[in-house]
């Protein structure tokens, strides 16, 4: 005997909605069968492993992109390098591809009418497409971090000299890169509500897939080329990803780093929720929904650039960080602990002494441009010159001069400018053979939320 559903005569049977996890699944296959994301996919476990192998080998080294510059010394460089490469240019673009996309897709196909019938749930049909293009996302970050890694320890797991000089063992470098890219989450999940509110404000218009790549590219040319207030730059989304180099200081910097998140947060916040009330509100009869500038300005562009000016008010109050953040009296003490630690592994290589950096009791000077000049913020015209003291001897006095380029993140490139026995060449001449010189060329960080 077998069980039939039987109605009695005007009955109407109530329409079955699709569950999240349904649709979730659906949407998820639906991203997966693009080739496009497989090739990306495939791209963020494969490239970044290949490319630290090969960039490692050769002879000269992408000395202008972080920790690039000891590529030749330890692979863990390597893999620093790719986050700091995917943290410029490439997590706004993979946002691009994968969440700017997912709803304009369904107007270019004109497939909206469909999808409707099958859920019966606008509401579930946002919260479905919003976590497949997540899982994409949390497919390809670990690709990236994962190969990396790999491609550096093929290279070599050796020591890691972190932004202000101070040796990171193997397995300090490991957990500080892996605490790393767990911060670079908060950006990419800003980055990728901003895709989902363009994908849906725009419809067929190809801007939704545009917005994410050049949001992220105009917020880091502005961040570098605009003279913005510190606690302006640090309410960007895109300066997140470039946050986590506080973490390679000792005693680490956290208060951008913290800023940093907790800003992209708020950004990602907002945006989904925008996107979700302009979806739930939208119209599907039209097949021809190529976006609106004015709703575009209104609910998109308009409540971000609110919480940008919210963000930096919040910080410029808790901080007291009004100006570029960036002073003469952190640069002096940032470059004395950098030229301190470094010292000594030079000292290392060359005598085999064993001073430690507070022994050498460093102190820095520096000045920008001429005396008219205001002795504050980026630019390439700092000169600083370094005093240490040799421990253990009388009127041992030594002192080094080094040209800074700084940039307006806080990052700057110190260049050694004499005496050619400290810091004049690249390579020293040390008993068991020629070695880099530490103190040649190097790279520094200063906080700009941190008081002068």
């Amino acid at each position: 005997m077998t069980a039939t559903a039987t109605t009695t005569p005007g009955e109407v049977l109530a329409p079955r909605t699709v569950s999240v996890a349904r649709g979730y699944r659906f949407e998820l296959v639906k991203l997966l069968a693009q080739w496009r994301v497989r090739i990306l996919i495939g791209l963020c476990w494969i490239g970044p492993a290949v490319t630290v192998v090969v960039a490692s080998g050769q002879s000269t080294l992408p000395a202008d992109t972080l920790f690039g510059r000891q590529m030749h010394a330890t692979g863990w460089a390597g893999a620093l390098v790719v986050l700091s490469f995917a943290g410029s240019w490439f997590f706004p673009l993979l946002t691009s591809v994968v969440a700017g996309d997912v709803f304009s897709s369904e107007d270019r196909l004109g497939t909206w009418r469909h999808l409707l019938v099958a859920v019966r749930s606008p509401r579930r049909i946002f919260i479905a497409k919003s976590l497949a293009s997540l899982t994409i996302l949390l497919m390809c970050v670990p690709g990236l971090a994962v190969s990396g890694i790999v491609g550096g320890l093929v290279v070599g797991s050796r020591p890691l000299a972190g932004l202000d000089g101070h040796p990171l063992s193997p397995g300090d470098a490991a957990g500080h890169l892996l605490l790393a890219w767990l911060c670079v989450l908060a950006p990419i999940l800003a980055f990728a509500a901003i895709g989902l509110l363009a994908s849906v404000i725009f419809g067929r218009s190809p801007f939704g897939l545009l917005v994410p790549a050049f949001g992220g590219l105009g917020m880091q040319l502005a961040s570098q080329v605009l003279p913005m207030p510190a606690a302006v730059r640090v309410a960007l989304p895109s300066f997140a990803f470039l946050s986590w180099n506080g973490l390679f200081t000792s005693p680490p910097q956290l208060g951008s780093l913290i800023a940093g998140i907790a800003v992209s947060l708020a950004w990602a916040v907002t945006a989904t929720a925008l996107a979700y009330l302009i979806f739930m509100r939208r119209d599907f009869t039209s097949l021809a929904n190529d976006g609106s500038v004015r709703r575009a300005i209104t609910s998109g562009i308009l409540p971000l650039l609110a919480v940008w000016a919210l963000s930096a008010g919040v910080l410029a109050a808790a901080t007291g960080a009004t100006g570029s953040g960036i002073e003469a009296g952190k640069l002096q003490r940032s470059l004395a602990t950098s030229f301190a630690y470094l010292y000594v592994v030079q000292s290392q290589e060359l005598y085999h002494l064993t001073y430690t950096a507070p022994q050498l009791r460093t102190t820095a000077a520096c000045t920008k441009g001429s005396d008219l000049v205001d002795q504050e913020g980026p630019g390439n015209d700092w000169r600083c010159t370094v005093t240490w003291r040799l421990p253990g001897v009388s009127n041992a006095i030594g002192q080094a001069v080094y040209q800074l380029d700084v940039s307006a993140n806080g990052r700057y490139v110190a260049d050694g400018d004499g005496p050619n026995q400290v810091n004049g060449y690249f390579v020293l001449h040390a008993p068991y053979g020629d070695a880099p010189n530490p103190l040649w060329q190097f790279d520094g960080l200063v906080d700009l939320l941190a008081p002068a």
